[in-house]
């Protein structure tokens, strides 16, 4: 299990109100779209991160991590298992402070390299299940 319930509280409690949601669109069909709201009324700014770059819940979007001209505290990962390292060092060079990898996203290696680069990482967890779950919501 990669997210003790410490590490899930302190990401959603402590670690900064501002997501960027990797694999975030205007598709209302996928699931970053609706954690995306989720994490919105939870009082996160919500920045979308998708190569369309589309304004998604009133946010304006961007292409890449890098392209982002402000500080973002925790990357919210919604792509596949194999890119999603990639993310995670993006996510680390950009100076995040977490990382979290969505259900289904895993990447054992990129979570060692995260943890050792001193983020709090949570993996194959969604934030719109543990906001309730821990009473937060």
């Amino acid at each position: 299990m990669h997210g003790d319930t410490e590490t899930i509280r302190r990401i959603l409690t402590e670690s900064g109100d501002t997501w960027a949601v990797v694999g975030l669109s205007t598709n209302r069909s996928r699931a970053a779209y609706g954690v995306a709201r989720v994490l919105q009324r939870f009082g996160k700014r919500v920045v979308p991160v998708h190569p369309k770059a589309e304004t998604v819940h009133g946010e304006q979007g961007y292409a890449t991590l890098a392209d982002i001209p402000f500080p973002v505290d925790v990357v919210d990962v919604f792509v596949h298992s194999e890119l999603a390292g990639g993310i995670a060092d993006q996510a680390v060079a950009k100076g995040a402070k977490a990382v979290w990898f969505q259900l289904g996203v895993v990447d054992e290696e990129a979570y060692a390299r995260t943890r050792a680069a001193g983020l709090d990482m949570v993996m194959d967890r969604c934030p719109a299940i543990e906001i309730p779950a821990l009473g937060l919501g």
